[in-house]
């Protein structure tokens, strides 16, 4: 295996991960604090088609995924209100959800398909992004070094503030937190509105950075990979991180397969690939009473208030 082959293929991985990474950030926050929101794939796929039109419309990448965080998380608003507001039920809500960004970026990139955009490009220079070597390091776009800062980020968060602790607690056990005087809906709130930005920016890269194009369901589901990477990683974000980068392989290795030609795989196999492992990782973890004593206790269970 040749040098410049090993590098290519680590770029893809790493390419191909950061999307998942970032969604599954967004919803592990989410679900440490009790709630379990399953619209990550619509609120994706609005975080991409609005990260496109308005990244073609100004000109301006940066302010397309700006942009994108701002729309998904105002999608993830009518999830939070709903749920947390008028506690209905959060399964059928984030379902309802993905249905709803699917249509909504179908409807609104309608008038864009075909149109290409500039993207990100790597934000160092030249000489070293586009090194045969060195752009292992470097030739990635922002938005990937964002990625692993976010993952730093929610550790410390989550493991040494006080907020961190605070989200926690009410995901461990809200009637407690409240009765202690911690403003349980409100965590939950700004949470949900987390999570929903996350999901808007792994969008973003899609339209932006992977394919700077739209497409109808541009993120392929891998939604549902993010959904099922928190409970791979038993709500760590370190774990997430791994987790993250051993999907992007194996969604590489399905695109490395289709480029070689290996004529003895089908190509609808190596097209589920990445979900059928998703399945297989579920499928041996889900056994697990330690996975099991690791979520959250009150994942998905609504809250009401007593005085």
């Amino acid at each position: 295996m040749s040098p410049d082959f090993t590098v290519a293929v680590i770029v893809a991985i790493v390419t191909a991960a950061t999307p998942i990474l970032i969604a599954a950030l967004g919803e592990l926050v989410v679900e440490k604090s009790g709630v379990l929101n399953l619209g990550v794939e619509g609120m994706m796929l609005i975080g991409a088609v609005t990260a496109f039109v308005v990244s073609v419309t100004t000109g301006i990448p940066a302010l397309g995924a700006l942009a994108a965080m701002a729309a998904a998380a105002a999608s993830s608003l009518i999830f939070a209100y709903l749920t947390l507001t008028l506690t209905a039920n959060q399964v059928a809500t984030g379902l309802a959800l993905t249905i709803f960004g699917t249509g909504v970026s179908a409807l609104a990139g309608a008038s864009f398909v075909g149109i290409t955009t500039p993207g990100f490009t790597s934000i160092f220079p030249a000489a070293l992004a586009n090194d045969p070597f060195w752009r292992v390091l470097f030739g990635y776009s922002p938005i990937v070094y964002a990625s692993l800062a976010l993952t730093l980020g929610v550790w410390w968060f989550l493991k040494h503030s006080r907020a961190g602790l605070v989200l926690r607690a009410v995901g461990e056990n809200d009637a407690s937190a409240h009765s202690i005087g911690y403003p349980v809906l409100k965590v939950r709130y700004l949470a949900v509105l987390f999570g929903g930005a996350m999901a808007g920016l792994g969008g973003s890269f899609y339209s932006l950075v992977l394919t700077p194009m739209w497409a109808e369901r541009l993120t392929a589901g891998r939604g549902w990979i993010a959904i099922a990477l928190v409970v791979f990683a038993s709500w760590r974000p370190g774990r997430l991180l791994l987790g993250a980068y051993l999907f992007g392989a194996v969604i590489t290795l399905e695109l490395q397969a289709k480029a070689a030609g290996w004529s003895f795989l089908a190509p609808e196999f190596l097209t589920a690939l990445p979900y059928l492992a998703t399945i297989l990782v579920l499928a041996l973890i889900s056994g697990r009473t330690r996975t099991r004593s690791a979520a959250p206790a009150c994942l998905g269970k609504p809250f009401r208030a007593t005085a």
